[in-house]
């Protein structure tokens, strides 16, 4: 077990603690961010010249999935933001020296939706835009935003899609901009940009990170870390967030029965039906585990190997990433119909899982159809559609 895997561990009271308290506040409180922060998870996949432990990926992600049985947003931010040093270790060393050079524990937020646009100018590009779901946006000090090159006339150029990363100086966060049913500790807020120059060094093309391959590029192909291709590692953070928190539904759905008994009299850890409620949710989850780190290692087996992953590879890992985030919605859902009317009550675990797994399935990650789709036309040998990223 990776040494920051322990330190969660040990700390998961804490964690727990602070769950409720990051929803009312509608972001992670401060003492959460500190024992994140503390315990190292945000720099697992950080290079090791910049502070990071450059950890496996099965590590970070099993680190994640505690997190997250404990609290839903704390799981969450965990991965978005901690994925987020795997993609700049990527980048201009130049960038790397200006966010980690004087403090390695420097947060990084996004997101990556192209909804920004950016005119060329002389040594880069004056960008704009308006982005939602920046989450755990109010504990970093960086931003990689998605955004699109334009011609003079406002038009999107032919390749253009580019991430761009920006100091908190250049950026405003709209404070009352998350105001949601789940996942409320997360702290997702609007991003506004007006106009602020971007200079080349902090611009990254990503399309040669989707098989691997731009770690040679750029000086990281000596880890097989950064030969992990970015897509699955960064929609992995997202499925482990979302299995988590139903493993965290089925602790809060043990612990109600113990004591529950029903209007008729019957104990309910006695109860025939729920114990078969239970025994299906407890299979479906762990076998949703067992594929979602399989998936990790195989990909990490083969980084190691140095081989480029080929788009059947990729789509192969996205597939199951969506069926294991249906499966786990579909248990708390079975869970939390079974668990009583003390299940509604606003200070219960089970209630709070339900709303943020439900709240996880709107991300774009978990859009299950899309990647079903994709999978079955190029099973078929048919063109994949631009849209859909794996």
């Amino acid at each position: 077990m990776h040494e920051v895997h322990e330190r969660i561990l040990a700390r998961a009271e804490e964690i727990a603690a602070e769950a409720a308290p990051s929803d009312e506040l509608g972001r992670l409180t401060d003492k959460a961010a500190a024992v994140l922060r503390s315990s190292g998870v945000i720099r697992m996949l950080q290079p090791a010249e910049f502070g990071g432990h450059e950890a496996g990926p099965v590590d970070f992600f099993r680190t994640l999935r505690d997190i997250g049985v404990h609290s839903s947003s704390a799981g969450w931010v965990a991965g978005v933001v901690g994925v987020h040093a795997f993609e700049v270790a990527q980048m201009d060393i130049a960038l790397q020296k200006e966010i980690w050079g004087e403090d390695p524990d420097t947060w990084i937020a996004s997101p990556y939706a192209p909804l920004g646009r950016a005119t060329p100018v002389e040594g880069g590009f004056r960008f704009s835009g308006r982005w939602p779901f920046s989450s755990g946006t109010d504990h970093c000090r960086w931003i990689i935003l998605g955004g699109l090159i334009v011609d003079e006339d406002g038009k999107p150029v032919p390749g253009g899609l580019r991430h761009f990363v920006l100091p908190r100086e250049d950026y405003e966060i709209v404070q009352d901009s998350w105001d949601v049913v789940g996942l409320r500790g997360t702290g997702s807020k609007d991003i506004v940009i007006e106009d602020k120059f971007i200079p080349e060094h902090r611009i990254l093309d990503p399309a040669p990170m989707e098989d691997g391959g731009l770690a040679h590029r750029v000086g990281r192909g000596d880890s097989p870390l950064y030969r992990m291709p970015f897509h699955p590692m960064f929609t992995a953070g997202i499925t482990t967030a979302t299995v988590a928190m139903a493993q965290g539904a089925l602790a809060a759905f043990i612990a109600s029965m113990r004591g529950r008994v029903t209007a008729r009299g019957v104990k309910t850890a006695n109860d025939p039906h729920q114990l078969a409620v239970l025994g299906r949710a407890i299979s479906d989850l762990e076998a949703g585990e067992v594929q979602l780190f399989d998936d990790i290692e195989r990909m990490w087996e083969q980084a190691q190997r140095d081989e480029r992953f080929s788009p059947e590879e990729r789509l192969r890992v996205r597939r199951n990433q969506v069926r294991i985030a249906r499966r786990a919605v579909d248990a708390v859902d079975e869970l939390f119909l079974h668990a009583g009317g003390s299940a509604l009550r606003s200070d219960s675990t089970l209630q709070r899982c339900w709303r943020d797994i439900h709240a996880a399935m709107n991300h774009a990650s978990n859009n299950a159809d899309p990647i079903y789709q994709a999978y079955g036309l190029n099973t078929y040998g048919h063109p994949l559609p631009a849209s859909v990223l794996f």
